[in-house]
């Protein structure tokens, strides 16, 4: 499987060997013949989409664009060798500049409310769905594609084979943003522990159930006390049952608003997203467009007993059962953080990271044996105490390619043209096995990778299964993420730090949430900023009036349950079964 497994500058090296190409289809040969393969289309039929795009781009070659992503491997491929791929190909030069999300989203912002054209195209999470269908700053694609970019609009580009087109769709039924990524927030754990009889005995032993893949959050915390506290070392080295992470910045609200109070419970029953409650916590009636509030005192459920709960394990299980450091860690920090190979379990692991985690043993990556095969699998999340079958399960990230009205149009339709060449069936498998964020159903069906399987530990077998459709972003119910997502992590590390307790920074956080939904009430109300479709906040009752009847959940009695696991194998079986 060596040909899947090149990095993204090894790719680059292949092809930059050769002297640079005019935009024609000698350079669409080249790059067919020594970069994009494997694909889902034949050479004749990517040859066919080339010579679209060549034809389309004609009247950009010679212009230089701008675009702005995150850093993942995925990222990092488009702007290391498909920037390259697109120039030699098309002549339009593109500088796909590469930041830290929380920089993204700035940028993104800064743009819409200054209406300074920073950057000709964004890959902009599909978290900020409600947000574009309201402020209407950005382009609605499918006004888009069929009047002023109907001429470079591929005739191939299939947008049902994208897997996060929902996602991507707003309220009114119109396309905001294309899917250029996806990967989901699931369960990581070391199989080759879990598997071990003596390991397995004494844990059933202690708790009186199957070392296995949790499936409720009660046994996720069985199994992080039984490694942490009763095995503690596995060849000697310190082992831990638990990683996340702590540190006061942007991506440690994301963290919780990533579906970590609806994989608790938090929220209402309903895919992709809670209905009449959100992942937020924030209550928006089903058919209306307008979020009425996220306290409980006002209908929500950012303060309620189950997010309180969510936010109180979060913070013990920090403490407890997560390494030294932890603490300390970011985003970016934590999750590559176990290929040092002495965490048993990650609750809340993305699959953006699995291209780290299949890296050879040679590059200190200690989850694999000595064959490259990993160790550790992934598997569904497990849910808290409050969760109901029928609400999401946990959160999936759909960065999609927007495109602002900022942006002069001539400039639009370039980067419009790139963010379907970096999307297309020609360059879509090969993406996939550097970045391994699938976005088209196509591609994760594709043979090469039934071949590779084996080697990603679940991630093929998750999205070819059902299930997949229980993770989902952000949803519509937030009216403006830029603005609402920046409350969120001084409140978390309130908790952390000691300042606050759960309850305390909860409180705090939906009374601000309110606070700011206040205001854009009063501009939309005053200049339709939100289209009509801004806060109209419900008057505040007493909790009591909310809580357990039809608002927040009333607090449980028991808040943990006897824990419950299944096992792994049973569990890819029924997934190859579906």
């Amino acid at each position: 499987m060596r040909k899947y497994l090149l990095s993204a500058t090894a790719a680059f090296a292949v092809v930059a060997s050769a002297p640079m190409a005019i935009a024609d289809m000698d350079a669409a040969n080249k790059w067919i013949d020594q970069e994009f393969q494997p694909s889902t289309l034949s050479k004749d039929e990517q040859i066919a989409e080339m010579e679209w795009f060549i034809s389309a781009a004609k009247p950009y070659a010679g212009m230089e664009i701008n675009v702005l992503s995150e850093g993942i491997p995925t990222h990092s491929y488009e702007s290391d060798v498909l920037t390259k791929a697109f120039q030699e190909i098309t002549g339009i030069k593109v500088n796909h500049q590469i930041l830290g999300e929380g920089e993204v989203v700035q940028a993104v912002q800064t743009q819409m409310q200054t209406q300074r054209n920073l950057y000709d195209a964004y890959v902009n999470d599909s978290d900020l769905i409600g947000t574009h269908s309201r402020l209407q700053l950005a382009y609605n694609l499918t006004d888009f594609m069929a009047g002023e970019a109907a001429d470079v609009t591929s005739p191939t580009l299939d947008l049902g084979d994208f897997m996060g087109i929902q996602f991507t769709t707003g309220p009114d039924g119109d396309l905001y943003q294309l899917p250029d990524q996806q990967f989901a927030n699931l369960y990581w754990f070391r199989k080759d522990w879990f598997d071990r009889a003596d390991l397995k005995e004494q844990f059933k032993a202690k708790y009186g159930y199957e070392l296995g893949v949790p499936v409720n959050w009660s046994a996720y915390e069985d199994i992080a006390e039984f490694f942490s506290k009763d095995v503690k070392e596995i060849d000697g080295t310190a082992i831990y049952g638990h990683m996340d992470y702590g540190k006061r910045a942007p991506d440690l609200g994301w963290r919780m608003t990533d579906a970590w109070l609806s994989m608790a419970g938090a929220g209402s029953k309903g895919e992709p997203n809670g209905v009449p409650i959100d992942e937020w916590g924030i209550r928006m009636e089903a058919g209306s467009c307008n979020p009425v509030g996220a306290s409980v005192s006002r209908g929500g459920a950012a303060n309620g007993p189950a997010a309180v709960y969510a936010i109180r394990k979060w913070d013990e299980w920090l403490r407890a059962y997560a390494p030294p450091g932890a603490a300390s860690y970011d985003f970016y920090q934590s999750l590559p953080a176990l290929s040092q190979g002495n965490v048993a379990q990650q609750i809340f692991w993305y699959t953006a990271f699995t291209a780290d985690m299949v890296k050879p043993k040679s590059d200190g990556n200690n989850t694999v044996d000595d064959a490259g095969t990993p160790l550790w699998r992934m598997a569904p999340s497990p849910h808290g105490p409050y969760w109901e079958e029928g609400q999401k399960v946990g959160y999936q990230d759909v960065g999609s390619w927007t495109i602002l009205k900022s942006t002069p149009i001539d400039r639009a339709k370039a980067a419009w043209l790139y963010a379907q060449f970096v999307t297309s069936k020609t360059v879509d498998v090969r993406k996939s096995h550097v970045g391994l964020t699938f976005t088209r159903d196509s591609t994760v069906r594709h043979a090469s990778f039934t071949d590779r399987a084996p080697n990603l530990g679940g991630l093929v077998e998750f999205y070819r299964s059902p299930d997949r459709v229980a993770w989902s972003p952000t949803g519509i119910n937030v009216p403006d993420y830029p603005k609402l997502a920046q409350i969120w992590w001084q409140q978390i590390g309130d908790v952390n730090s000691g300042a606050f307790t759960p309850q305390e920074a909860m409180d705090r956080l939906a009374s601000e949430m309110d606070i700011t939904m206040a205001r854009m009430q009063v501009a939309d109300e005053a200049a339709n900023v939100y289209g009509g479709c801004g806060p109209r906040l419900n008057e505040e009752k007493d909790p009591s009036e909310w809580l357990g009847k039809g608002g927040a959940k009333a607090k449980l009695s028991n808040e943990k349950p006897q824990g419950v696991t299944v096992n792994y194998d049973d569990l890819v079986a029924r997934w190859a079964k579906n």
